[in-house]
């Protein structure tokens, strides 16, 4: 038994003085094998950390409904978000660094949800439409939670509009209002859409983009329009985007006309729809409440896709 023993310490002897003399700890295969990489570094700053958009080590986000596969937009991972202690800000979403907040609420905690509103947009690297109807904005500090609804693409003054979802091109904003319509939809900004506030208090105030009333009348009243100077005269003095009811006593019937036809809403779309520059870059969109929707401070905003994953988040 003995014998035996010391015969197996000779052989491991011999094996290892062959390793020793094969090259032994320097030899190639000594640094083959399994080996655990360093983990990726996840956010940084001071805000919030969350995860690359689509998981660990990832960066090229494929918009959900895109056609390019893995050619997406590249979202950051670095984008701030607050830091405050004891907030879930739940998973992320795809859409993250694609569609964001400003990070800001305008008249938060006003008595008049119409003067609160928030903006978000989507960057202009993405590479489809988000259809952003269905998402919803959310209090972490009080659970107000409002969903965002459809709207109209083109409203028609006078009429019931019929809602669509609502669909940002890459380089679009939306304008979230936390109140009720004053035209009883959501809808898309376009050249004409400053007449509405004629007669209707729009905050932010509409965009005055609406063509001259002096460039209408040359362009609609008909040739012989020069030889009607009163009517040059009362339209040069209208400001863009006002309405004008009615043509003064004595004018031409054709002043009277050209008045009633196009210095309106509905008449300016009928006559500028198809233009090129008709259609503008932001969505108004109207939540609908009756009472505010954020605090005036100690506020965490959130934006969630349909799936319930935020995409956006900020503290005030």
């Amino acid at each position: 038994m003995e014998h035996d023993a010391w015969f197996f310490v000779g052989v491991f002897v011999f094996i290892f003085l062959l390793w020793i003399a094969t090259g032994g700890p320097t030899h190639p295969i000594s640094f083959t094998g399994p080996a655990l990489q360093a983990p990726q570094q996840l956010g940084g700053g001071t805000y919030l950390s969350f995860p690359r958009a689509l998981g660990i080590g990832g960066s090229d986000v494929s918009l959900p409904g895109s056609s390019t596969g893995g050619g997406g937009y590249s979202a950051s991972s670095n984008e701030p978000l607050p830091s405050l202690s004891g907030v879930d800000y739940g998973e992320p979403s795809p859409y993250r660094g694609i569609v964001s907040l400003s990070h800001g609420v305008s008249g938060a905690g006003s008595t008049d949800p119409r003067a609160e509103s928030l903006q978000l947009s989507v960057v202009s690297g993405a590479d489809v439409p988000v259809d952003i109807s269905g998402w919803t904005l959310e209090s972490e500090a009080t659970g107000n939670a409002a969903v965002i609804p459809k709207g109209t693409e083109t409203p028609t003054s006078g009429v019931v509009n019929a809602a669509q979802d609502i669909v940002l091109t890459p380089g679009m904003q939306a304008i979230i209002i936390s109140g009720q319509s004053p035209i009883g939809a959501s809808f898309r900004e376009n050249k004409c859409i400053g007449y509405f506030g004629s007669f209707q208090k729009f905050s932010p105030p509409l965009p005055d983009d609406c063509p001259s009333p002096s460039s209408e009348l040359a362009a609609f009243y008909g040739a012989t329009y020069v030889r009607d100077s009163g009517c040059i005269d009362f339209v040069n003095a209208l400001s863009r985007c006002q309405v004008a009811l009615s043509a003064p006593a004595g004018s031409t019937s054709a002043c009277q006309g050209f008045v009633a036809t196009y210095l309106n809403y509905n008449g300016c779309l009928t006559a500028h729809q198809n233009d090129a520059d008709f259609a503008g870059n932001a969505w108004r969109i109207y939540l609908g409440r009756t009472d505010s929707m954020w605090r005036t401070r100690n506020e965490v905003v959130k934006l969630l896709d349909k799936s319930g994953k935020t995409v956006d988040a900020f503290s005030y």
